[in-house]
């Protein structure tokens, strides 16, 4: 008579490595949800942190975006950044224009009043996130930058694996 094969308890190290993915993922979170709250405290009047991200995106690029494309760069869905692409239509922020092409689609481009609020918003928050990175020592946190780089590349190629 044969007795089933039992799955082994994981191993010590599987266990650390769980403790540790754990702790990584824990501070990671913690600190996304601090680094947000200060920005959001420092950003001009009516200005959300979604609506400052695609301003800086459009500066950054120079170049037009589709919705669509907007929305996949931000992994959000096509509904949310038409909801954010509103918001900084009304605000004057970007310009939307239809595609001559394919009247179904539309480009959006930062408009100077943007690109100044997104000045703004970036004079508003520098010397508190710089502040952050003296106190803590700017070598150490250029150490970290490798590792929370990999961890975004790895996170936004494909779900993770077990």
């Amino acid at each position: 008579m044969t007795t089933p094969t039992s799955t082994p308890d994981k191993t010590a190290e599987a266990r650390s490595t769980d403790r540790l993915a754990a702790s990584l993922f824990a501070e990671v979170l913690i600190a996304d949800q601090l680094s947000r709250n200060l920005i959001l405290r420092a950003l001009p009047k009516g200005m959300q942190i979604s609506h400052f991200s695609v301003l800086n995106l459009l500066a950054h690029v120079n170049e037009e975006r589709t919705p669509a494309q907007l929305a996949a760069a931000f992994h959000v869905t096509r509904g949310a950044m038409t909801n954010t692409l509103a918001r900084l239509d009304w605000a004057g922020h970007v310009h939307i224009r239809p595609d001559w092409d394919d009247a179904r689609r539309k480009f959006v481009s930062i408009s100077t009043a943007g690109r100044a609020a997104r000045d703004q918003a970036i004079a508003a928050f520098m010397p508190l996130i710089a502040g952050v990175v003296r106190d803590i020592g700017a070598e150490r946190v250029r150490g970290a930058l490798p590792v929370l780089r990999e961890l975004r590349l790895r996170l936004e190629a494909d779900p993770p694996k077990p």
